[in-house]
């Protein structure tokens, strides 16, 4: 295709920019003034104006006139113009609009550069169109001023080569002829020095016009994308050209931008330029000793750039203080590396993992003070970096978070946290055979790392909370994974069951330790020939068991029993016979248990060990419950008769209420999850009144005089309810109609009545003097006790996003939204999103009838002092509800326009409710709730506004009764809708 334009012919690719430069430079020697004008006319087209600078205007108006006639023709409505453009079309043209001034350049170097009028009228130009109020040509013009400075400036770099090369052969030539007068070979090299010279001074030149002339001018503009220019190629000039740019007269420039103009006119993409030119800078140290004052000046600014809202900004400042760190000696001081190694539990893994680089290469890979073990040994480098990081993490005040520790590391330190021989070496010696045995908080946060290290090692993808879905590892990650699998089970296989029988006392590391086998390569038992092993693990998992009534210790050894009993592995049958062996064990226990307690007179003794032991036998098969099928022990009818006596007796322990309250729910899951097509009528009948028996039960607990019962009966209840409403029956049509259970409308109201008493009427309590250790306690009880709350609402608001009770109940939870924001508005905020996303229109009425209530109940507690307060805290508060739930509807008004419209017909009617006749002129009693539903006058489009004010005049007679203030919320609704 044949171009006719210079703007043609850089859109079509970079291939034809060599050939049209030689082109254009051939018919600037013919005719210089018909090249500019191409030229001239390139610039203007590039910036997306329409106008074109005819050879007339170009000869006979003065510059500014030129520019005015194309600001006349340019189009101010339409802000698009190609460099703003989107789509890789117009990033390669951005990309060839860049090289082709680096290209003019270079060819014109060596010939018509220095004529004192090409550039002289080209820095002209965009000096020009860079000062104009119109934003493409500003943008335009300054982007290739900048390149066109870029350009110069490599120009001048071969001319300092050429001047210096020139200056040598000059004195070379003239020590060799030292004796004689005259000599032509000198005369001609001392030419081609001043030529240089002169060259350079015109550069030199050029440079100072296009950074006066357009940087001083542009890198405060209020555009950010011309900042991002300008300050993206100042570090380029730095660094290419240190000699001329190095120095505060040009850093000054990026210190600016980052600290004067951080709040009033700086985006995330000048930052991120800044940031990126200084990496350029400091990551070179014979550039370093020159940025000293630089360094002092902003180094704080740039410490606190890794809390930046935007995430890519705070990643390439960690990488900056990384560079610092390394070069700049000890210019960052040791609160400042705290402040800095803490970005390792951040949820943003990019940061993280720069935050771990900085940490590993500052504080774990060197020496330091740390004086290695007696001896040495291979583990000698390891166990001194192990000890620098526990020491880091025991030292850590606010977070405990070892797995997003051992994540941020993990790219830096792969090596030495594989290290796991290291490891467990350390955690098996003894003090006296070695005298070098960690303490207990040593041994605890080391037994924690292994986990979190073989974690990553075995799963290949961060913890749970950072970063997004699981990503899809590589042919080699898979392979490295595969690789650690086995190298892991090879290890622990024959430590773990040592390390069990050492520990096997404290629980925070028997719980640990034992869900390491959960990231075994199994089959490494039977290929290795290694089933000794296993037996020593089993007997150690089993006297575990034995010693510990902990739930999370006992989880955690029925998890590992799960795991290892899987039916395709060879080690099946080793571990279902000792995981049935144990049970029977446990099921004898609680039998002779039960049998003492129901022989006595009264069915109940007060006897506290036999309390004990029941509660312990009862915690440890509620634990086993939960991952495996125990139906065939007949547990369900055991714990349900406990359930029973204490509903009809209410004499039974807390202790022994909740593991029989979990082993029933278990029991009725495992006999719901073995309904199959086949499963008999007389069998799904039997499961259908155990499971309302069981409901009605637990319907019961929700008033036990305990409150841990009560809030352990409505979690229960609400996952009973959440499993019941949505299980397949695994296909069987008939079991789910036979098995299908819905709460009633009772049990509804009695589940909110839980929620509205147990989680927003909490009572507040006073405010005591207490010692610094007690509000210490004060302070975790509460937490633990709004942890507690959460959950319940949680596990509430289940039901209604599900559709297990009715929609409208979430109006009652709405009401708290203001009131407990900071403690539950994540969570009704969320239940807000999900119902609307099920069903629009009943979202909306609940929403309404939310807001409909406030208002009533607002009314009737002010109808004594003859009208409403307008000014009072509720009535404020129900407009700031009103203004959250509009925000909920986003910025799109298409996508809510059905919903919003339907908010204002609906309180509109509301509003006039009990007028005297449609245009009775008495006053409405809820006329100012119309007050309340404006602030969703903002959500409405404006032939919806046109709408809903044709539809408000059906209920207002004209002219309209204003005659007092009573009359103001209908004024103030109209204007909302005419705004």
């Amino acid at each position: 295709v044949e171009a006719v334009t210079l703007f043609e012919v850089v859109s079509m690719g970079k291939q034809a920019i060599q050939s049209v430069v030689d082109d254009w430079v051939e018919a600037y020697k013919q005719d210089r003034n018909v090249a500019l004008l191409d030229l001239i006319n390139f610039f203007i087209q590039c910036s997306g104006c329409q106008g074109m600078v005819t050879a007339e205007m170009f000869q006979s108006l003065h510059k500014k006139d030129v520019m005015q006639k194309m600001t006349e023709n340019f189009d101010e409505g339409n802000e698009d113009y190609p460099l703003i453009r989107t789509g890789p079309y117009w990033k390669k043209f951005k990309a060839n609009f860049c090289e082709f001034i680096a290209v003019l350049v270079q060819q014109c170097q060596c010939s018509i550069l220095y004529d004192s009028y090409l550039m002289d009228t080209i820095i002209s130009l965009l000096t020009g169109l860079a000062d104009s109020m119109i934003r493409a040509f500003r943008h335009t013009s300054t982007l290739a001023a900048m390149k066109l400075l870029t350009a110069v400036l490599s120009v001048r770099l071969n001319l300092d080569v050429n001047k210096h090369n020139a200056q040598r052969l000059y004195e070379v030539e003239k020590k060799r002829i030292s004796g004689k007068r005259t000599n032509y070979r000198l005369d001609q090299l001392e030419r081609k020095r001043k030529e240089y010279e002169h060259k350079l001074l015109e550069i030199q030149n050029m440079m100072n016009a296009i950074f006066k002339g357009t940087f001083l001018n542009r890198y405060r503009d209020v555009i950010p994308e011309v900042r991002a220019t300008c300050i993206e190629e100042i570090g380029r000039w730095i660094e290419t050209y240190p000699d001329a740019f190095l120095n505060d007269s040009y850093l000054k420039y990026i210190g600016w931008i980052i600290f004067r103009f951080l709040f009033v006119l700086q985006q995330a993409e000048v930052r991120l330029k800044c940031l990126l030119g200084l990496q350029g800078i400091y990551s070179r140290k014979e550039f370093v000793s020159r940025m000293d004052l630089f360094t002092i000046r902003f180094k704080d600014r740039i410490v606190s750039m890794p809390l930046d809202k935007d995430h890519e900004v705070a990643v390439q400042a960690m990488k900056l203080l990384m560079l610092m760190s390394q070069n700049c000696g000890d210019v960052l001081s040791a609160e400042d590396c705290e402040t800095l190694y803490q970005f390792v539990y951040t949820t943003h893994r990019p940061l993280a993992v720069a935050a771990g680089e900085f940490l590993y290469k500052r504080l774990l890979s060197h020496e330091g003070d740390e004086v290695q073990p007696k001896g040495g040994g291979k583990f000698g480098a390891s166990t001194g970096q192990l000890k620098r990081l526990i020491r880091f993490f025991l030292d850590s005040k606010l977070h405990k978070h070892v797995a997003y520790l051992i994540d941020s590391l993990w790219d830096w330190a792969g090596k030495f946290l594989k290290d796991w021989e290291c490891m467990t070496t350390l955690l098996l010696k003894n003090a006296e055979e070695d005298g070098e045995e960690l303490n207990d908080a040593y041994q605890s946060a080391l037994i924690e790392i292994i986990l979190a290290t073989v974690r990553e090692a075995a799963e290949g993808h961060p913890p749970v909370g950072r970063g997004a879905a699981k990503k899809i590892l590589s042919v080699k990650e898979k392979k490295i994974q595969l690789e650690d699998c086995t190298k892991i089970a090879e290890h622990f296989i024959m430590v773990l069951p040592r390390l069990l029988a050492k520990y096997s006392t404290d629980a925070q590391k028997v719980a640990n330790l034992l869900q390491i086998p959960q990231y075994y390569d199994l089959d490494v038992y039977s290929t290795g020939h290694l089933e000794k092993h296993l037996d020593a693990l089993l007997r150690e998992m089993k006297d575990i068991v034995a010693k510990h009534s902990d739930m999370s210790v006992l989880e955690a050894s029925s998890r590992t029993y799960y795991v290892l009993c899987s039916e395709e592995i060879a080690i099946y049958s080793l571990v279902n016979h000792a995981l049935s062996q144990l049970i029977d064990e446990l099921m004898g226990q609680l039998n002779q248990l039960l049998d003492g307690f129901w022989q006595k007179v009264k069915g109940f003794c007060t006897d506290a060990g036999e309390i004990s032991r029941m509660q312990s036998v009862l915690r440890r098969v509620a634990a086993f419950h939960n991952a495996h099928d125990l139906t065939k022990w007949n547990l369900y009818d055991k714990t349900l008769r406990l359930l029973v006596f204490e509903m009809e007796h209410g004499s039974l322990p807390v202790l022994i209420i909740m593991p029989a309250l979990q082993c029933t729910y278990f029991s009725l899951l495992w006999q719901l999850a073995a309904v199959s097509e086949n499963s008999p009528k007389e069998t799904l009948f039997a499961l259908g009144r155990e499971m309302r028996h069981f409901s009605q039960i637990c319907m019961h607990f929700l008033h036990h005089k305990d409150k841990d019962v009560k809030e352990k009966a409505f979690l229960i209840l609400c996952d009973w309810l959440l499993i019941l409403s949505h299980q397949d029956a695994n296909n069987n049509e008939e079991a789910v109609g036979l098995l299908d259970y819905l709460p009633s409308t009772s049990l509804q109201e009695k589940l909110l009545l839980f929620i509205q008493e147990n989680v927003f009427m909490g009572e507040e309590e006073e405010s005591k003097d207490l010692t610094e250790e007690e509000e210490r306690k004060d302070e975790s009880c509460k937490l633990d006790n709004l942890h507690k709350k959460r959950s319940l609402l949680a596990a509430y608001c289940k039901l209604i996003a599900y559709n297990v009770v009715e929609m409208t109940a979430a109006a009652e939870i709405y009401k708290y939204y203001v009131k407990t924001y900071n403690d539950f508005g994540d969570i009704i905020k969320e239940t807000l999103s999900k119902t609307r996303h099920n069903n629009k229109v009943q979202s909306t009425k609940t929403l309404i009838i939310c807001l409909q209530q406030l208002f009533q109940a607002h009314a009737e507690s002010h109808d004594s002092s003859g009208g409403l307060d307008f000014f009072s805290t509720s009535f404020t508060n129900m407009k700031e509800l009103a203004r959250r739930f509009s925000l909920t509807f986003g910025w799109d008004p298409v996508k809510s326009r059905e919903s919003v419209a339907m908010i204002h017909k609906e309180g509109i009617e509301f509003a006039f409710q009990g007028a005297n006749g449609v245009h009775g002129k008495c006053l409405p009693p809820n006329l100012s709730f119309l007050l309340i539903i404006s602030e969703f006058s903002s959500k409405l489009l404006k032939p919806d506004k046109r709408l809903v004010y044709a539809y408000l005049q059906r209920y207002v007679a004209e002219p309209l009764p204003c005659r007092g203030d009573e009359w103001q919320p209908l004024i103030s609704y109209r204007n909302s809708l005419l705004a």
